[in-house]
């Protein structure tokens, strides 16, 4: 296998969540690993992937052999009724062969998501996305008081992962506190990566 690297898997209508996938990319490229973005196609209301095999641009889609070989994941969405948006569900729900040989076990894991509004359901999504990680046999990994941006936000952050208010338009940038959360996630994921011995594949 190549060298270890940090999976950030996420999928991002409007570059909000994008956005957080780069500086949660950048906290785990500070702890010495590789970080690769990776995002997946748009659905149809049929659950059929609807968008050209290579995305026209940002990072390739995701496959299988990606999240098997990672030494972590972190996983992003936008909210959607409080819950993960329905494309990177779909590409969730294609990992049972993942399951069935246990690739995943033992493996860090975290989430972050963005909502349009400041209540938009950040912690359900968060919760969410969990669930089938901690069915692949996952470690979760939060974000700690430690962080004393956790305590001063006034936009996102929560202890289940990092969060960003996008607002209504899903144009309002990331403030200090939140980047300065996704770059903890990234940091922290990548570490225990590291102390898992995870970066030695």
């Amino acid at each position: 296998m190549s060298t270890a690297y940090i999976l950030v898997l996420y999928y991002s209508r409007h570059g909000a969540t994008a956005d957080m996938a780069r500086h949660i990319a950048r906290g785990a490229e500070m702890q010495g690993l590789e970080a690769r973005l990776r995002t997946v196609p748009a659905v149809s209301s049929e659950c059929e992937a609807v968008a050209d095999s290579i995305p026209a641009d940002g990072p390739p889609y995701a496959s299988l052999d990606d999240l098997k070989h990672c030494a972590g994941l972190v996983l992003g969405s936008p909210t959607r009724f409080g819950n993960m948006a329905a494309p990177l569900k779909y590409f969730l729900d294609g990992t049972s062969n993942l399951w069935l040989t246990g690739s995943l076990v033992g493996k860090p894991a975290a989430v972050f998501t963005s909502t349009a509004s400041l209540h938009g359901g950040q912690e359900t999504t968060l919760l969410s996305m969990l669930l089938p990680l901690l069915h692949h046999g996952m470690l979760i990994t939060g974000l700690p008081y430690s962080e004393s941006a956790l305590l001063e936000t006034r936009g996102g952050g929560t202890p289940y992962g990092a969060s960003h208010h996008a607002g209504a338009d899903g144009k309002r940038a990331l403030d200090e506190h939140e980047i300065t959360l996704c770059r903890a996630l990234g940091q922290r994921l990548a570490s225990t990566a590291l102390k898992l011995g995870n970066d030695r594949g």
